[in-house]
Parts: C-alpha cells; structure tokens; sequence
C-alpha cells in the first residue's frame, strides 16, 4: 500500500488581510481570494486555505488526507478506532469532495479526494 500525503492546511485566519501580509511575508506564501470568508496560499508543494470562519487557538491546525475514495477511508477510519464526524460531502462540479473524522485521541481531520465512492475509481 502507498502512503497517503498530507497536502492541504487549514489555518484560521478571522482577519484575512493580516495573514496574508504575514505569510507572504514572513513564508513567501503565494495568496489569493477563493471567496469571501476563504483565501487559498501555496508555497512550493506545500497548499492550504485562510479561513476566516475558524478560531485561532494553541490546540494545532486541521489539515487534509488524501485518499483514493472517501467511503472507503471512513470504513477504515471507523474500524481503527475513530469516527465519523461529517460523511463525504461534494465540494462542488469537478472539485472533489470532503470528510471529516475524529481520530482516536480527539482530533478532528479532513479527508479529500476526486471521488466519493471506490467504484468511481478507474479499472
């Protein structure tokens, strides 16, 4: 089996502006408006979302696992132990979808991938 990549963080950001002149300028981060409350940043391989909606606390940043089919993932999540705290969602047309599980110590994740279901994926 490959590993799974973590690739996307989630940072909460109340105020947009001052992150983003922050990571700009202090990591070199490339940002830009995704929508009002939500801005994207990359920096190398390295992608994310400012999410004005979160509140900054000393407890960690959320980030996303991909993987190669949501239902199939939170099976195994809930059978090593975690569980379910928001099934597979579409992020709208072409942009995959989400889920978010808790792992066994309390930790709330995401999920993402192209598809929802395994018998989406190609033969």
């Amino acid at each position: 089996m490959d590993p799974c990549k973590i690739e996307w963080l989630t940072v909460p950001a109340p105020d947009l502006g001052a992150a983003k002149k922050f990571y700009e300028t202090v990591f070199g981060f490339s940002v830009s408006p995704f929508s009002e409350r939500f801005w994207v940043f990359q920096s190398g391989t390295l992608k994310g979302g400012l999410d004005a909606d979160l509140t900054p606390n000393g407890q960690g940043i959320g980030f996303s696992i991909t993987v190669p089919a949501i239902n199939r993932a939170l099976e195994a999540i809930e059978r090593g132990g975690g569980s379910i705290v928001e099934p597979g969602y579409s992020l709208g047309s072409g942009a995959g979808f989400c889920a978010k599980f808790k792992d066994p110590n309390g930790n709330v994740l995401e999920l993402y991938s192209d598809r929802l279901n395994l018998s989406e994926l190609p033969e």
